[in-house]
């Protein structure tokens, strides 16, 4: 039998680190995002983002006319942390 014991706190470091290499990696120079390139980016539906994080105080968004418009790089950071936050 093989046991296999993984430290959870560095598994959850190197996870994030390798996915913040590949967002590096993959990310388009975007100078902001609207809501539809929210929603891609997240993978979330725009009722999903709404119930789980549109109205933090701390997610860098503009309403111009009807639309709405995100910071791709602060939003990028913004979101890393608040997922960094629900996984505990």
């Amino acid at each position: 039998m093989i046991k296999i014991n993984i430290d959870e706190k560095e598994a959850r470091k190197l996870y994030s680190q390798k996915l913040d290499e590949l967002i590096k990696e993959i990310d388009v120079e975007l100078v902001f995002w609207d809501s539809k390139e929210l929603m891609r980016r997240t993978c979330m539906s725009w009722n999903t983002i709404q119930k789980e994080f549109f109205f933090h105080p701390k997610l860098p968004k503009f309403k111009l006319g009807g639309k709405w418009y995100f910071d791709a790089k602060e939003t990028n950071k913004f979101l890393l942390q608040w997922l960094r936050e629900k996984a505990g």
